[in-house]
């Protein structure tokens, strides 16, 4: 690990995952992007299309794509927002519930097996680091400070 940076591991990890999940939803026809939109939908009320790309952090062209393939497949139904009549509301369908619960039980199980592998402390230090990580991101406290370190270091 010491070679290795922590973007480096990050994207690493995430790839693996990424490819578990992928490997695992092509038994159903589904991908892991499909799964995520399943479980990112309000089972009752409904989604706003527009709420889920940022609740995802999938790009609008993505989402779209995915959407449609996901509207003809039968998962998912839009609906004009009866509070917002230039918005749509996202739907699941009977099927759609079925597969969320499928995504659901693959998610679940995926965390209890890291759980049984991981004591709740270093999921707690792993939590943590990520946290810190996205406040990094966000804030922007990355590449666009000043050269605060650098003097630090220099004097």
């Amino acid at each position: 690990m010491k070679d290795k940076t922590i973007d480096y591991i990050l994207r690493a990890t995430w790839q693996a995952v990424s490819r578990m999940y992928n490997e695992e939803a092509a038994k159903y026809g589904a991908t892991m992007a499909t799964g995520f939109v399943l479980l990112s939908i309000d089972k009752e009320k409904g989604t706003p299309s527009t709420t889920l790309g940022p609740k995802m952090g999938m790009e609008a062209t993505s989402l779209t794509r995915t959407l449609k393939s996901m509207e003809e497949k039968g998962l998912i139904i839009r609906k004009k927002n009866p509070f917002d009549g230039r918005g749509v509301l996202i739907y699941l369908t009977e099927l759609g519930k079925e597969k969320r619960e499928l995504s659901k039980s693959t998610v679940l199980k995926f965390n209890n097996t890291v759980k049984q592998y991981v004591t709740e402390e270093k999921l707690e230090h792993f939590m943590e680091v990520a946290d810190t990580i996205n406040e990094l991101i966000q804030n922007k406290n990355i590449f666009n400070q000043t050269d605060t370190i650098n003097n630090e270091t220099n004097h």
